[in-house]
């Protein structure tokens, strides 16, 4: 009998290792399923979900470029701001100098006129007050002559 019980348990034991292996076999058929299952899904899907990533794409790039346009125009705007304040400074100064060279000139002049008229040097108005007497002298000359 012990023989017939070994012989059981044997039985029994390799039963259980087929009824193991069976439920090994269904689940490996189960992952093999899923996965065929989830190639084919991305298969289908894939192309849909690559589109809507693009549009997703194509709307964060025009809102960068947009957000880079206004940063742009706002810089453009303060180099203007900056650019046209600078001018009218310099406008300024430039007038300021102007204004402090013809003094300069007129100081210049007046003394080389007054150190000119010590010497006896006789200035330009001088000359031309002479010139002018000159061209009346003349004129009454000839009238003198024409009538002798």
């Amino acid at each position: 009998m012990a023989t017939k019980a070994a012989v059981k348990k044997k039985v029994e034991a390799v039963e259980s290792k087929a009824a193991v292996l069976s439920d090994v076999k269904v689940y490996a058929r189960k992952v093999w399923l899923a996965g065929l299952g989830a190639y084919a899904k991305a298969g289908a899907e894939g192309a849909e979900y690559f589109k809507e990533l693009v549009k997703a794409g194509e709307g964060v790039e025009k809102q960068g470029k947009k957000l880079v346009n206004e940063q742009v125009e706002a810089a453009n705007s303060q180099i203007e701001s900056q650019l046209s304040g600078v001018k009218s400074r310099v406008a300024e100064v430039k007038g300021k100098a102007e204004v402090q060279l013809d003094k300069i000139e007129k100081a210049f002049d007046s003394r080389v006129a007054s150190a000119l008229n010590r010497l006896g040097i006789p200035s330009k108005q001088d000359v031309e007050a002479l010139s002018a007497k000159l061209d009346e002298l003349n004129a009454l000359l000839e009238r003198v002559a024409r009538t002798q």
